[in-house]
């Protein structure tokens, strides 16, 4: 291409442009306060910068997950404590139905006592968080028992599902952990029933009125209370394990901050020397060349 422009005005053109480059760029960056705005602002920084977001967008939802992992052990916990206070209850019902000195009477009030148990023990399986059946496993939008008055004569509690728990909660440092049970976990007992046969067992004993009967109902009665104890030491185990994942993915998530900002925020205040300074530039360049001689060969030849 050919110009009619002479080499010095070429060269004063180019300074020109280089400025105004210089100045655009820390102007975006003093307004912006990134350094990468677009993708040709530093192209060998995109693919790890867009990473490090990917990453942090998933910390974060880890740690939505964890706060709603913690809230449901939270009530599992306060429910089984709930729940092993009852047994004991039911115990100490049992001791004083089989000591062979009560009345039909009291053994008839001792029996309305466990039935009593046995309806808020089906109150405790039916636990919620969040608007969720915490101990029906995969299963939580309903719950795992119900109580029916109508079958007294032989078991009012009815199991409405099997569903296992196999939902696992993410570590942010790696891998995964199980935080529920499903509820023939969480209410078995070593005697091959459930909490709910056990308590059951007790009332019917208690209503037939044979103390050796009776004595026989205890035992049951101990082992589901040590299987409840044992399933609140499992979420307890949970709770803490929930609570050192969240305090991990707090320090993961700073960190992951603190790399985006290393890669993609402006130095503002060397971004605003470098826009005063290309200013001034600018102001310098374009005075010197107002000043500089425009006189042409046919001006000496006129």
């Amino acid at each position: 291409m050919i110009t009619n422009l002479d080499p010095a005005s070429d060269l004063f053109l180019a300074n020109v442009d280089r400025i105004q480059q210089s100045l655009a760029v820390a102007n975006q960056q003093v307004s912006s306060g990134k350094k990468i705005n677009v993708a040709s602002d530093s192209p060998d920084q995109i693919a790890p910068l867009l990473q490090l977001r990917a990453n942090l967008q998933h910390n974060s939802q880890i740690q939505t997950n964890l706060a709603s992992a913690q809230a449901d052990a939270s009530s599992a916990d306060i429910a089984l404590s709930s729940a092993i206070t009852m047994m004991d209850q039911a115990l100490t019902l049992g001791e004083q139905g089989a000591n062979g000195t009560q009345t039909p009477d009291v053994l008839q009030d001792l029996a309305q006592q466990v039935q009593s148990i046995q309806h808020q023990m089906v109150g405790v399986s039916q636990a919620t968080s969040q608007g969720r059946y915490i101990f029906s496993g995969d299963q939580m939008n309903s719950p795992a028992y119900t109580f029916n008055s109508a079958f007294l004569s032989t078991n009012p509690v009815l199991q409405q599902s099997v569903a296992p728990a196999t939902y696992q909660i993410e570590d942010p440092a790696g891998g995964s952990f199980a935080a529920a049970q499903s509820a023939q976990q969480i209410f078995a007992s070593n005697s091959g029933g459930n909490v709910f046969t056990a308590l059951n067992n007790l009332r019917l004993a208690l209503l037939g009125g044979d103390a050796t009967t009776i004595a026989n109902a205890i035992d049951p009665i101990k082992q589901a209370s040590t299987q409840l104890n044992t399933m609140q030491a499992f979420y307890g185990q949970v709770e803490t394990r929930i609570q050192n994942a969240t305090t991990y993915a707090g320090n993961l998530d700073t960190q992951l901050r603190a790399r985006i900002s290393q890669t993609e925020d402006a130095d503002v205040a060397s971004a605003a020397m470098q826009l005063t300074q290309s200013t001034t530039q600018l102001q310098a360049a374009l005075q010197m060349q107002g000043k500089m001689p425009h006189s042409t060969l046919f001006d000496f030849l006129a």
